[in-house]
């Protein structure tokens, strides 16, 4: 019930993604290919908890569809 449909990440670990997003700096989030940016974003919150990897993929998916949306809101952070 807590995983967000059809994506299969729980309300949790999203809240710890979006975390380590706004905590990453904004040049970093927006000078890094998108590869580079997933890898870094998943390293950071796998120094926060361990991710299986099941999660790792879930994770990584998800972050891969929301690159454009994190780096329109680090640029807004520069405004």
């Amino acid at each position: 019930m807590d995983n967000i449909k059809g994506k299969g990440i729980n309300v949790s670990t999203l809240r710890q993604v979006w975390s380590v997003i706004e905590q990453t700096h904004t040049n970093v989030l927006l000078r890094l290919n998108d590869a580079d940016l997933v890898k870094q974003l998943l390293g950071e919150l796998d120094s926060l908890r361990m991710l299986s990897g099941e999660e790792t993929n879930t994770v990584s998916a998800y972050l891969y569809s929301r690159t454009t949306l994190i780096r329109d809101l680090a640029q807004a952070r520069l405004a």
